[in-house]
């Protein structure tokens, strides 16, 4: 079990051992189905386990991203069925959306042939690395007879009121040419391409997720403790739950009231003018027509913005006077409406009431407008006036009528009473989280169920017509154009009402990729079943998902996402629990030379490459010794090479103790600290492995193969029954992280294949408890003395043991020590006086 070492030792063998080993075992796990899970049910009374992994784009072979975060689901699930477990885990492709189709428009490929061809490619290359799949569960989202209950389950939310078509502003990528939801927006760019989205007013359909806002951060009490917290803390600020009021200020001219939400009602004395979102249809309707030409180019110069520039506090504030006043509800003042771009078409009602002495973008806009600044917290701190900096503390109101002298909360409280009792507001609250814009304007998607009649409007597709499939469209330009592809085939488009029979024509955009990824987990339960999405009693057999595995880089997106989805579920009567996964892993990243690896600067590292230079068991082993599953790992700072070293010693180890002696051989009469050293790895890695500390698990297997090797050199050799206990207990442990060593390690101590189910072992109490422990004496910093005491001795019984020693009072010379500290049962450091 060797492979090329870069170092320049020569190998212990020939490479070609490794890659026949990972053959063998390859081919014996496929023939007998080795991590098939057992149908959940009849007479199989084992636990059942479910792990799942963030399933993978086909957008090209395995990558070094892949390699770490599968290995980590891997060691998960291993253990699972090392403790004789029926565990569950499957594998599918995410295999709809942009990735795939902007990769086959480069290649002038049609996106299912590119798309299948990787997922084949991927396949082999998880069956190479090891990963202990039920392949009988795989799914990809590109099969109809899977996105087909992606259109069933649109239909459900459609009748549900929670799926809807509506216009508004949206993030438009100008590379991608399509809509992007809120979530797939980093830093003002595009997740996928990097480029610098843009805002567009657009009509698009929407999952209505706003409705679940408050139980999404509700149920958040059920994943603490299984979940990361970072991951909760970014689901709480991104749903963004404030409590607050609704405001309504008459506008000069216009008949109804507008309504601003603000977190601070208290501070409505404060507000000396109005501002509306530049970009806003309000701002637009309440512009004065003198002031018609001035907003106009303000408007299409905020248009070139994206949110992230307009929120920044770096930037001079901008805007336009509307020529319009709005009228204080609370004191009558005329105050005048600005548009402005530091305020957002879609937070809260698109509009605020300005309060500059205690909001610093207001004060920034005020200064630079010359409006007026009115203190009406008392805070102890500068007028804002003079020193240019807001007071945004609590403290008491002044030059606030009713409201003077009463604390922030108490002030907020009746403030909301006298605006109830006017008729002119009331306690509201408001979230950051805004509806899911699923539709795309791509091809290779999900198309999205419902006709557009004339006469009848939006229309279902019927159950009994899914799957809605795509035209194939081989041949035509599919690249992006503003407009799905879709629209252009005709013969597809032009269809009939399936409500009145007349001509219609078929929505021509596709679901994002995410909807497909929402529910998956749910599928791999019963991945062939015909009769719904899912076969209700096994997912209530299977789910939650006990383990789910993936990035981080997911948590307001997909993860977000698959949450919301269940709690649909859950109201539907088809699952019957409200939250996906019950405990959450996420893996750092895998860097090189302290940056992410890219092709494009050439800072990569090929997957296939290392494996076929060091082997796979190398791979994984040196990936997961690295550092704890979620810390980065940069493939500079790891050594294959040692692994391969590691693992030739392991598997020496187990042959020699193979050779010595027979399965069954009783280990009572072997070397007494072999098998202390053995039974404490065993307690020790079933403690590391609960908590996902598998680098330090590797280190405790390490130091059993050291301690093997000590006894096989030395006395009764590799025929010590210890040995075998030890080796076989190699082989166990070693199963999690580099499977076909731990196979053929197996095989050669004469059992039966395979060591990967039901061979954990317990260890034996009696064998953990530490006789005695090595007490160490020093005198003035030296060591003098060591006593051997058992582990309880107390803190006064060690002190008198150790004034007690020979060596000791002679060192002190019959002189009362001046200090002695003791650190039962291991130090005791002795002052001399």
């Amino acid at each position: 079990m060797t492979a090329v070492d870069r170092s320049g030792a020569a190998p212990a063998a020939d490479t070609d051992d490794t890659a026949a080993v990972q053959e063998k075992w390859q081919a014996y796990w496929d023939k007998h189905d080795t991590f098939r899970a057992a149908d959940a049910g009849g007479d199989d009374d084992r636990p059942r386990r479910y792990v799942v992994d963030m399933f993978p784009y086909p957008s090209g072979d395995l990558h070094m991203g892949h390699a770490e975060a599968f290995a980590i689901g891997d060691v998960i699930a291993r253990y699972r069925f090392q403790r004789g477990d029926n565990v569950l885990h499957p594998i599918g492709w995410d295999s709809f959306g942009l990735p795939a189709e902007n990769a086959a428009i480069k290649r002038d490929a049609h996106p299912a042939d590119w798309t299948y061809a990787n997922i084949d490619t991927q396949a082999a290359s998880f069956k190479r690395y090891g990963i202990s799949f039920d392949w009988s569960r795989r799914l990809h989202t590109s099969d109809p007879d899977y996105f087909r209950w992606n259109q069933w389950l649109f239909l459900r939310f459609f009748e549900r009121g929670l799926a809807y078509r509506g216009g508004g502003l949206v993030n438009w990528c100008p590379t991608d040419q399509t809509v992007l939801a809120n979530e797939q927006v980093v830093a003002g760019r595009c997740e996928r391409c990097g480029s610098e989205v843009v805002r567009r007013s657009l009509t698009q359909w929407y999952y209505r997720i706003t409705e679940y806002a408050d139980r999404l951060l509700d149920d958040m009490a059920q994943l603490e403790g299984g979940w990361p917290e970072e991951i909760l803390l970014m689901q709480r600020n991104w749903i963004g739950r404030s409590q607050g009021a609704d405001v309504h200020f008459a506008v000069e001219g216009r008949e109804e009231p507008v309504t601003v939400f603000t977190t601070r009602p208290d501070t409505l004395y404060g507000a000396t003018f109005f501002v509306v979102a530049a970009d806003a249809p309000l701002a637009d309707e309440l512009c004065a027509p003198e002031c018609r030409d001035a907003f106009d180019a303000y408007r299409a110069q905020v248009a070139r913005l994206s949110d992230i520039e307009r929120q920044s506090t770096e930037r001079e504030k901008t805007g336009v006077f509307l020529g319009r006043y709005a009228v204080n509800p609370v004191n009558g003042e005329r105050i005048p409406v600005w548009a402005a771009d530091y305020v957002l078409a879609d937070y809260g009602h698109g509009a605020i009431m300005a309060v500059p002495a205690h909001d610093q973008r207001d004060l920034d806009f005020a200064r630079t407008f010359d409006l007026p600044v009115r203190v009406v917290v008392d805070t102890g701190q500068p007028d804002p006036a003079e020193t240019g900096t807001a007071t945004s503390g609590d403290g008491v109101l002044v030059n606030s009528g009713p409201l003077d002298g009463l604390a922030k909360a108490e002030a907020i409280e009746r403030i909301i009473q006298v605006l109830a009792e006017r008729g002119t507001g009331s306690g509201a609250v408001n979230y950051r989280l805004r509806d899911w814009l699923l539709s795309r304007q791509r091809f290779w998607g999900t198309p999205i169920p419902i006709v557009h009649c004339e006469g009848c409007g939006e229309v279902p597709v019927p159950d009994d017509q899914l799957p809605v499939t795509l035209p194939d469209l081989r041949g035509a330009d599919l690249a992006p154009k503003g407009i799905s592809p879709l629209a252009a085939a005709t013969d597809w488009v032009n269809t009939s009402c399936p409500r009145c029979g007349g001509p219609a024509l078929r929505d021509t955009d596709t679901m994002d990729t995410f909807v497909d990824s929402s529910w998956y987990f749910l599928r791999y339960c019963s991945p062939r079943y015909d009769d719904g999405p899912f076969d209700v009693e096994a997912v209530r057999r299977w789910g939650p998902v006990d383990q789910y595995v993936g990035g981080k880089e997911h948590a307001t997106g997909h993860l977000l996402y698959s949450r919301f989805f269940t709690k649909v579920l859950y109201d539907m009567g088809l699952v019957d629990f409200t939250e996906p996964f019950k405990r959450l892993l996420n893996q750092g990243q895998v860097i090189l030379n302290g940056s992410a690896m890219s092709k494009s600067t050439g800072n990569l590292v090929d997957l296939g490459a290392e494996i076929d230079d060091y082997g796979v068991d190398a791979v994984r082993l040196c990936m997961l010794f690295a550092g704890p599953p979620e810390d980065d790992i940069d493939w500079a700072d790891v050594s294959p090479a040692a692994s391969v070293r590691f693992l030739n010693r392991a598997l020496r180890v187990m042959t020699e103790a193979g050779a010595a002696s027979a399965p069954g051989t009783d280990p009572g009469t072997g070397d007494l600290e072999l098998r202390k050293v053995t039974h404490r790895t065993i307690h020790q890695i079933t403690q590391l492995l609960e908590v996902n500390r598998f680098n330090v698990a590797i280190a405790r297997i390490m130091e059993l193969v050291t301690a093997a090797r000590r006894v096989i050199d030395s006395g009764p050799g590799a025929a010590d029954p210890a040995v075998r206990e030890a080796a076989e207990t190699i082989a166990v442990t070693l199963s999690l992280f580099a499977p076909y060593v731990a196979e053929e390690g197996w095989e050669r101590l004469g059992h039966a294949p395979s060591v990967a189910i039901g061979n954990w072992r317990a260890a034996d109490p009696a064998l953990l408890v530490q006789e005695t422990v090595t007490a160490v004496v020093q005198v003035a910093g030296k060591v003098r003395d060591r006593l051997e005491v058992g582990p309880e001795i107390s803190a006064a019984e060690l002190e008198r043991l150790a004034l007690a020693s020979a060596k000791v009072s002679a060192h002190l010379g019959g002189v009362p020590p001046r200090k002695v500290i003791v650190r039962a049962p291991k130090l005791v450091n002795i002052v001399p006086g």
